[in-house]
């Protein structure tokens, strides 16, 4: 080969190498937070997607059902998911967990709640229990009240009535979304109505409504310990060699139920308030939180990762 033709190769070579390292770097500082349409899921992805943006990545929250989100996840076209409710999303999750495709990774919230609930007029006239449910039918219509088409907690419902478990075989499960839901339970509650439905903590529903949760769910249902669960981070496989600052952040990202509460009653409270906006301002206010959180962690330029949160909220003001 002549000298001429070697600098030119060797220059097509350098130019190659430069493009595909840009084209690395750039999908590298793309973050995907892959979401499903609850509030306390969003409040987190909307505030992942926050801090990630104060350290210099490109990052946004999607939208998907659970099983979606699970199958993003799978192929990397999602890099997290913050709302793994753990027992009663095993059956959708472990799945990809058992082949390695996604990681159960850290748990974001002990101590949460998830299971059927019923206004408590009706467990204080006997509907306390999963075995009582059957024994007011009529007064119920003979219907349980879930959240969106494909949810873990519908599923769970469904299994139930499919094989008639508890002796609920002749009830239907109306599936709608979490707002309506909502506002179907307090409308039969302002006439004194009965109605089982999914509920959920941390959630304003706990101080909206005058709620009580059953007792008698089991390893098969909502779990055996009465519906408490653990609230797990999930990320995709390769992210932690791929991202190991965006990976250590994730690992960082607990969410007490204290915390959820609190913000999720602002925005009950402040209509106006965004779910995002409404995390912003409640780490405003607690920064000895997102300093937790940001331990060790870095801007994409390498420098501190708490101090350019903090011009963030302050930017944000």
């Amino acid at each position: 080969m002549s000298s001429g033709l070697r600098r030119t190769a060797i220059a097509f070579f350098l130019i190659a190498t430069i493009f595909c390292f840009n084209i690395t770097a750039h999908a590298a500082d793309k973050i995907t937070v892959a979401s499903v349409s609850w509030t306390g899921v969003t409040i987190k992805s909307e505030i992942a997607v926050s801090v990630l943006e104060s350290l210099g990545y490109k990052a946004e929250n999607k939208v998907f059902s659970v099983p979606i989100t699970y199958s993003a996840l799978s192929t990397g076209d999602a890099d997290v998911f913050f709302g793994n409710w753990m027992p009663s999303m095993a059956n959708i999750a472990n799945k990809f967990f058992d082949k390695g495709t996604v990681i159960k990774y850290v748990a974001n919230m002990p101590g949460a709640k998830y299971t059927l609930a019923v206004p408590s007029y009706c467990a204080e006239a006997g509907l306390k229990d999963f075995s009582d449910i059957a024994k007011f039918g009529d007064k119920l219509d003979w219907k349980i009240y879930g959240i969106e088409p494909g949810n873990d907690g519908n599923m769970i419902i469904q299994d139930m009535i499919d094989k008639d478990m508890f002796g609920l075989g002749k009830f239907k499960l109306v599936a709608s979304s979490e707002v309506a839901m909502l506002s179907e339970v307090q409308a039969f509650a302002k006439n004194d109505k009965w109605i089982v439905f999914l509920g959920w903590a941390p959630h304003s529903m706990n101080e909206r409504i005058d709620m009580t949760y059953l007792t008698g769910s089991t390893d098969q249902t909502f779990g055996g310990n009465d519906g408490t669960a653990t609230v797990w981070t999930n990320i995709r496989k390769g992210l932690e060699k791929d991202n190991p600052n965006v990976a250590k952040l994730f690992k960082n990202m607990t969410f007490p139920v204290s915390m959820m509460n609190q913000i999720m009653t602002e925005v009950h409270n402040n209509k106006k308030l965004k779910l995002g906006e409404a995390g912003l301002k409640w780490l405003k206010g607690n920064p000895a939180m997102y300093e937790k959180w940001l331990d060790g962690v870095t801007t994409v330029n390498g420098k501190p990762g708490a101090a350019a949160f903090k011009a963030y909220l302050d930017s944000e003001a």
